[in-house]
């Protein structure tokens, strides 16, 4: 296929013919993202950096930037802008951007060095990346990303980021899931700790230096709308219970993923989509919602009474083996007692060419089907073992215990001691579990919004991934963003300024206020008998059973009707304890569960419509013979991108509370420096 400009594509637009979300949604306009580049990829990145307009330094002070998160992509950027000579303001929800969550993250951040010259380049990056997410994701996005790649290590090691190092003193590399060349940069377990307090110490500085302010312990709550501009937000702060008014030129999101949409997942528990879905529920639309991925490498559940689940870091996955045991009557027996012959290392017999270190979502999708033949391990949980081994005993042997606690020894101690299992002993039980969200807000390739003056950043936005994560990139792409991408397309929108100042007294801005102020009189006002907990916990498991690890026209059904139900009654059996004006975590998570509500009815929305599997995003009903993914290209190589319809209309009183029929707008996914093709770890 050729357009009118002369680009070839290599493949064609889809046309839906399937429709199983059929009066779930109303079909919008074709979207089209236009700030997309041309020609060569190799040069669309370069050449809108020189295109993009400057702003000269006396305007840049001049201009104020709000920006929502102090994670790597938030801080990077909040630090890169300041140093810039913008007025910027930071904003977290934690008591210091340091405990961001992306101080959690263990194994490492990718980056096309090829320093053990194992073949690594850009384009086989971009390669890998494209394919990992299951080529549902836009060509010059991430090509930019595996450019940029190289500039944030280079970037960090100048900070101080103890990398670490061969014997020699070089820069130490390792493998990750979806790929066969070593281009993972990290820091023992602790790679995402250490790459932001890089970035804490860089936004610091400019604290210090008066370009950046930050408000800690400050919760987003709407997004102030002027003249159809991203002009503000409405936050709360969490200690008073003040809300607040902060004006800008221009809001940045930076607030990461809606995993705890499921209850359990390895996110931290403060994590939430409010930021997002308040902007949402303003115009920006949210894309790809339902593409979720499902971590293979975590510590199982132990019962009803967790609410949070640990990540053991897929790095492990480098040199320990996964198995079951062939029969199930060995489950119960001791790890050590089963014989070789009898063991299934299932990863390594289904996919000889990458076995331990296939993606992410087929490691967690087979580790499922053990256990769902009953070869899972572990205690009963429910009817069923949830637990696969992951085995350090070749490893040891091979390299010794010394090797082995080089490289992992934090990840092992601390397994250690939430199961009270010694994994140098004993095989370490793992099991897949949330983890991150490849959906997010629809950016352009500038990482606006559609909503002009809102620009979103990292796991906030959905422009990089497709389907599903390949490990190692999360770290990369929000550095990316902060450091290299925002900082070069904002100022396009920025070099128009400056704006016209806008006064907390201006109307929109007093009715954002208030409408803040109306949605949390009514929380405390329903005096209910159920807890935010308790319902937060009932839609989890509705997700994780109809939208979790896979998905069938019926049991999406089932949850659309289980959610609005549950929804029903939130709104009317919700019990706030406390009051408005002091700290309350208990007004705090009502505000996240009533949107992880509605977030939740759209995933579920969203997988239904989509009637292919492709990466994190598995349906029953569209499988390989061999129970493999099984893409529907024709039909559904397009980013969904949602639109918020409200239904107050019918619902007068309540406006905070009522949501319509979402509109679904379709972003054609076309391909010219590769070719879509089913993917394949065999």
């Amino acid at each position: 296929m050729t357009d009118a400009s002369g680009t070839v594509f290599t493949n064609q637009p889809s046309v839906q013919t399937s429709d199983d979300a059929s009066g779930y949604y109303t079909p919008g306009a074709p979207l089209v993202d236009a700030k997309a580049p041309t020609g060569p990829i190799a040069t669309r990145w370069t050449n809108r950096k020189f295109e993009n307009r400057l702003v000269n330094p006396a305007n840049r002070r001049k201009l104020t930037v709000i920006i929502v998160g102090t994670g790597l992509a938030g801080g990077s950027a909040a630090a890169t802008l300041g140093e810039a000579g913008y007025n910027v303001k930071s904003f977290c929800y934690q008591d210091s951007p340091r405990r961001a969550h992306s101080i959690a993250a263990q194994g490492g951040i990718n980056a096309a060095k090829n320093y053990k010259e194992d073949g690594d380049s850009t384009h086989r990056l971009f390669y890998d990346t494209v394919k990992g997410g299951d080529y549902r994701s836009r060509e010059s996005n991430v090509y930019r990303l595996a450019e940029v790649s190289a500039n944030i290590i280079d970037q960090c090691v100048a900070q101080g980021v103890p990398f670490a190092r061969e014997y020699g003193g070089l820069l130490d590399n390792r493998s990750f899931g979806g790929v066969q060349v070593s281009r993972t940069f990290y820091a023992r377990g602790q790679t995402g700790q250490q790459l932001l307090i890089g970035a804490y110490q860089a936004l610091e500085r400019q604290v210090a230096a008066g370009t950046v302010t930050t408000y800690t312990r400050h919760e987003m709550l709407d997004l102030v709308m002027v003249d159809g501009k991203a002009r503000g937000i409405i936050a709360r702060d969490m200690v008073t219970g003040a809300i607040e008014t902060h004006t800008a030129d221009v809001v940045v999101l930076a607030s990461g993923g809606y995993g705890n949409v499921f209850y359990l997942s390895t996110n931290a528990m403060g994590c939430n989509v409010t930021a997002a879905w308040r902007a949402h529920r303003k115009g920006a639309y949210m894309a790809n919602p339902c593409y979720t991925q499902i971590h293979p490498t975590c510590i199982p559940v132990s019962g009803e009474h967790q609410s949070k689940l640990t990540l053991m870091s897929e790095s492990l996955r480098n040199d320990g083996r996964i198995w079951v045991p062939k029969n199930k009557e060995d489950c119960d027996k001791d790890p050590r007692d089963i014989p070789e012959e009898d063991r299934d290392y299932y990863l390594e017999r289904i996919y000889p060419s990458f076995g331990n270190l296939v993606p992410r979502d087929i490691a967690s999708r087979q580790a499922k089907n053990m256990c769902d033949e009953g070869r899972g391990v572990g205690p009963m949980v429910g009817d069923f073992r949830r637990g696969v081994y992951l085995d350090f005993a070749d490893a040891i042997a091979r390299l010794g215990k010394a090797g082995i606690e080089e490289k992992y020894d934090n990840l092992l101690d601390m397994y250690e001691r939430i199961t009270g299992e010694n994994p140098y002993e004993v095989p370490m039980r793992i099991y897949p579990a949330v983890h991150y969200v490849m959906g997010g807000l629809w950016v352009d390739y500038d990482l606006q919004s559609n909503v002009p003056g809102l620009f979103v950043t990292g796991e906030a936005n959905f422009s990089d991934h497709g389907a599903n994560r390949l490990g190692a990139s999360a770290l990369m792409q929000g550095l990316a963003d902060g450091y290299f991408v925002l900082p070069n397309t904002i100022r396009e929108y920025l070099a128009d300024g400056p704006f016209e100042t806008v006064t907390e007294d201006h109307p929109e801005v007093v009715a954002a206020h208030e409408a803040v102020q109306a949605r949390i009189e009514r929380f405390l006002s329903i005096n209910g008998e159920r807890s935010a907990d308790s319902y937060h916990k009932e839609l989890g498991h509705l997700m994780w059973e109809y939208c979790g690890m896979e998905r069938t026209a019926e049991g999406l059904r089932k949850a659309i009707d289980g959610i609005r139900e549950l929804k029903r009654d939130f709104w009317s059996n919700l019990k706030v304890l406390g009051t408005a004006d002091s700290l309350n975590q208990s007004l705090e998570k009502a505000g996240r569960v009533a949107d992880f509500l509605e977030l939740g009815e759209l995933m579920c929305i969203d997988a239904l419509n989509r009637r292919e599997s492709c990466g994190g995003h598995f349906r029953g009903e569209s499988q390989t013979e061999d129970g493999e993914a099984l893409r529907i290209d024709e039909e559904f190589a397009y980013v969904a991108a949602w639109e918020f319809a409200s239904a107050h209309e019918n619902d007068p009183n309540e406006p905070q509370v009522s949501m319509g029929t979402p509109v679904l707008h379709k972003e054609d996914l076309l391909y010219t420096a590769i070719e879509m093709k089913q993917r394949s770890y065999k």
